[in-house]
């Protein structure tokens, strides 16, 4: 018997729509000086529009995974998609940060289902030796969308204004999720639930992520893609105001500039089998974790705009290099309930992020951007060498 066909094209929609998340995720990266300065606060006040995106990305992940499972993975992803439309639309409306702040909250309590459930599904849908480059090509719809993300909040923002910027990124969404629902229509495979009979009831969806938090090699992938959040979002939230300020760049030179951190994160993508090939997923970590120790300090002494750019780019690779070797171990850290397993990777990330940028806005708005890109860069040499570490003696 031959091999069932992949739903390649059932994946690429999936990677236009992980495209309009990833945007929404990055999009504030170079519109908080706009909207610090129309709401007449500072930079770590405005920076709630990322710290709350974050929090409600990271804590309603773990709630998608049961319902992926149960009502399937592909349709959660598609309504979940429209529905982030709604919420995105709202920002453009906002009247004050308060009301800005919970349409994001919202928005992204809606938009964390999209890429959890749809690199479940790949895991799903497609045989494993073949899984490694299809989930390459989903990714890399996440990792465009962010470059899209941070050229919408500068070039977009600079002449069309942050407001208008939300209602792009909210279109977007709209084609998406009707291209989704198009493509169930065509495709029975995109309409199976992996789990129909998969109970929703909070107590036994509790007791679910009990059992695989017992898992020493579960906590251990956890609580690591947990403080990468942490440490790397906790400075790099802020480099686009640091571009701004530091380099007297305008809102379109800042968005174009930290392009160069989905530069990074392609160049990764592209040459992601050769460097597995050669390095193996210990030598990523450490590798990966390399960069961005040497990455982020560099960003924050650059004299000069090249190496700030340098240090952005270098910051997408060292990323990606260690965060896809975390996160091919949570696809596989417990293969029997991927969807939850998933869930739970995607949560812990989205906490540590939001945990970290709260932290240093505090810093920021004291002391500035520099001490948090100093000290971030080593603490991530660390953990990068105890993950490599672990690996070594993973069950």
């Amino acid at each position: 018997m031959s091999a069932p066909a992949v739903p390649t094209r059932s994946i690429m929609l999936l990677s236009i729509a992980a495209f309009a998340s990833a945007a929404n995720i990055r999009v504030p990266d170079a519109l908080l000086p706009q909207v610090s300065a129309d709401f007449a606060v500072s930079v770590g006040t405005a920076s709630v529009i990322v710290t709350g995106y974050t929090l409600a990305y990271g804590l309603l992940q773990a709630f998608y995974g049961p319902v992926g499972d149960r009502y399937g993975k592909y349709l959660v992803a598609a309504i979940t998609t429209l529905l982030s439309a709604v919420f995105t639309l709202a920002c453009a409306f906002a009247p004050n940060l308060e009301f800005l702040a919970t349409a994001r909250f919202l928005a992204a309590a809606v938009s964390c289902a999209v890429i959890p459930l749809s690199i479940a599904w790949v895991g799903d849908v497609v045989p494993y030796e073949q899984r490694q480059n299809m989930l390459s090509k989903f990714i890399s719809g996440q990792i465009l969308g962010m470059i899209f993300g941070q050229i919408a909040g500068g070039i977009l923002g600079d002449i069309i204004g942050w407001r208008m910027v939300f209602v792009v990124l909210a279109g977007i969404y709209v084609l998406a999720g009707l291209a989704l629902f198009a493509e169930m229509r065509r495709v029975p495979l995109t309409r199976i639930a992996s789990n129909p009979t998969a109970s929703l009831n909070p107590i036994d969806i509790a007791r679910q992520y009990a059992a695989l938090l017992r898992r020493p090699w579960v906590r251990t992938v956890l609580v690591v893609v947990c403080l990468e959040g942490l440490l790397f979002f906790a400075a790099f939230v802020f480099a686009g105001n640091e571009l701004h300020h530091r380099f007297g760049l305008s809102f379109t030179m800042v968005g174009l500039a930290l392009t160069a951190f989905g530069a990074g994160g392609m160049s990764y993508a592209l040459f992601a089998q050769q460097l597995v090939r050669r390095l193996g997923e210990r030598g990523l970590a450490i590798g990966g974790s390399a960069v961005l120790c040497l990455a982020l300090p560099l960003f924050a002494l650059a004299g000069g705009l090249v190496f700030a750019v340098l240090a952005v780019f270098l910051c997408g690779l060292g990323f990606y290099m260690l965060h896809g070797t975390l996160q091919t171990n949570g696809t596989q850290m417990a293969p029997e309930a991927r969807g939850s397993g998933v869930a739970l990777f995607a949560s812990s990330l989205f906490i540590g992020q939001s945990i970290g940028v709260a932290v240093a806005a505090v810093i920021v708005d004291r002391w500035g951007a520099v001490p948090v890109f100093l000290a971030c860069g080593p603490f991530l040499l660390a953990i990068g060498l105890f993950f490599a570490s672990a690996l070594r003696r993973r069950p």
